[in-house]
């Protein structure tokens, strides 16, 4: 492993409040950085709210507020839902804070110096709400924008553009010469043939049309564009500047991955490239691409009537910890494929994992070990390190390690929940309770010692998912709450008394068990 691992999100658009989309990217991001943490020191997550453009000036107009109090009011809704959700960032940006805003200045500055921004008189294509100019290709056989289904508006403006088609031959050869840049690989084809056609980009609007945003230095006619303000918080926030770069910036950059949706990959794959090229930077190591959250099979709008914030899932299921919702939410697609969020999946997939399968088997070994060996493990009990079931937690930590590597979350859950499945079957198989009948005494504890040992695994290797229940299992097997991954080697489960019959509680009770219905009551 590097020394170091920083992620960052796609910042959010505080138009409005936070939804279940904004939340899945989060809680992925999370359980990425959080496995990570497992494994080395310096792991750093950044994410944060795009705070400038027409439609929060717009928005702002409408309630007749000024855009600053509309970001205010926003952000602080996205900076909740992420407390609830325990996405344990080590920053979050705005990009109206005023370092930001500083060094931004400095970025278009220099790549006006370098060259590699001009003025420019154009006429283009504009949609609102892309907040971008699209070519006629790019729009539907209806001359619809296909992601707003609205027709764009024809505006002609003298902006600055950027010489994006200058590095358009460098970043081809990027892309095809680092495989792994692009997460998952099927979205590499997609990125070459729209370099195809690329153009340069502006990077500017006129104050006439934009005033919310950073102004263009000498030149009170412009306001800095998104892809040079919104991309470079992703160096803004650990200190870039281009006279004297904090240490924080030399130690973290470059991003070991951007986290994004596929709507955006362009952006980041080819715009932000380019401009780091132009900065003379090292490139990020990985763009993964994921992809979007559906209700119901339907995509979210807020015309349909079914955008839904977290908040309100873990509301209806009177959750005080997120780790179902988490849990669930990431394990919601395969890596880079789309995902689907219907209450009745929720409820059915967490109970069968969660509950019945995770927690019922630690809840029924511990208390076979109470009944048995007065909630004690002996010495003899201890099993060596090539017994069938420590091969197994081996190797799914392993695979485990390897899926994270390739940015594949929701298939290294099922890894969890496919070894948790394998050690419900080693207790069926080997009956401890025929064993203890039978007075197999050390045979019955050693059954037992390998399935709590197992537990402590799957504590640890669940654990970014859930972080409370992971934390729950080790407190019942009276282990230290340590989740490194240097703890994951076999037979370091406490030998002693661990438990006692009324430490043995539910670590998740299933949602529609007579305990939850109770507490929901209550």
């Amino acid at each position: 492993m590097n020394e170091k691992f920083y992620l960052t999100t796609a910042i959010d658009y505080v138009n409005g409040a936070p939804h279940i989309g904004h939340a899945y990217e989060k809680i992925l991001s999370d359980v990425i950085i959080r496995h990570k943490r497992q494994l080395i020191d310096n792991a750093f997550m950044l994410t944060g709210t795009d705070e400038h453009g027409i439609k929060i000036q717009k928005t702002a107009a409408a309630k007749n507020i000024t855009p600053k109090e509309l970001c205010d009011e926003n952000f602080s809704k996205f900076e909740n839902a992420w407390k609830e959700l325990e996405i344990s960032y080590d920053k979050i940006i705005r990009t109206t804070d005023e370092e930001h805003k500083k060094v931004v200045k400095q970025i278009f500055n220099k790549l006006l110096k370098n060259g590699d921004i001009y003025k420019h008189s154009y006429t283009g294509l504009y949609c609102s709400g892309c907040e971008s100019f699209l070519s006629p290709k790019d729009l539907t056989e209806d001359g619809l924008c296909p992601d707003h289904l609205k027709k764009p508006e024809e505006i002609t403006e003298e902006n600055y553009f950027f010489k994006l088609t200058k590095y358009k031959v460098k970043i081809a050869e990027y892309i095809k010469n680092n495989p792994g840049f692009i997460l998952p690989e099927i979205r590499v084809n997609e990125l070459l043939n729209q370099l195809e056609n690329i153009e340069d980009i502006s990077v500017s609007r006129t104050k006439s049309s934009v005033q919310w945003g950073i102004g263009v230095d000498g030149d009170d006619t412009q306001t800095i564009y998104v892809w040079i303000d919104a991309l470079s918080n992703y160096i803004t926030a650990i200190g870039y500047d281009i006279n004297n770069p904090s240490e924080q910036f030399k130690k973290l950059w470059p991003a070991d991955v951007h986290v994004i949706g596929k709507d955006i990959i362009k952006f980041h794959s080819i715009y932000w490239l380019a401009i780091l090229m132009s900065l003379e930077l090292p490139l990020p190591k990985t763009i993964y691409a994921h992809g979007w959250i559906t209700i119901d099979q339907s995509k979210m709008s807020k015309s349909l009537g079914n955008v839904i914030a977290p908040h309100d899932v873990l509301k209806a299921f009177n959750l005080t910890e997120p780790d179902a919702f988490r849990y669930y939410m990431a394990s919601a697609a395969q890596s880079g494929k789309d995902g689907n969020y219907s209450d009745e999946d929720f409820k059915e997939k967490v109970n069968a994992d969660l509950a019945n399968n995770i927690g019922n088997l630690l809840n029924r070994t511990l208390n076979m070990l109470v009944k048995y060996f007065d909630g004690e493990i002996k010495q003899e009990f201890i099993s060596n390190k090539s017994c069938k079931i420590a091969i197994m937690a081996e190797n799914t930590k392993t695979q485990i390690i390897e899926a994270f590597n390739k940015y594949e979350i929701a298939e290294a859950a099922n890894l969890i929940v496919t070894f948790s499945d394998s050690v419900n079957k080693y207790v069926t198989d080997n009956a401890p309770w025929s064993l203890a009948k039978e007075e197999k005494t050390v045979e019955c504890g050693q059954v037992l010692y390998n399935v709590l040992e197992a537990m402590r695994y799957i504590a640890i290797m669940l654990y970014p998912y859930c972080p409370n229940i992971a934390k729950d299992i080790l407190i019942q097997l009276n282990e230290n709450i340590d989740f490194k991954y240097q703890n994951l080697t076999w037979g370091k489960l406490k030998i002693g008394k661990i438990t006692q019959k009324e430490n043995i509680k539910p670590v998740f009770l299933r949602l529609d068990s007579k305990f939850a219905t109770d507490k929901k009551k209550d």
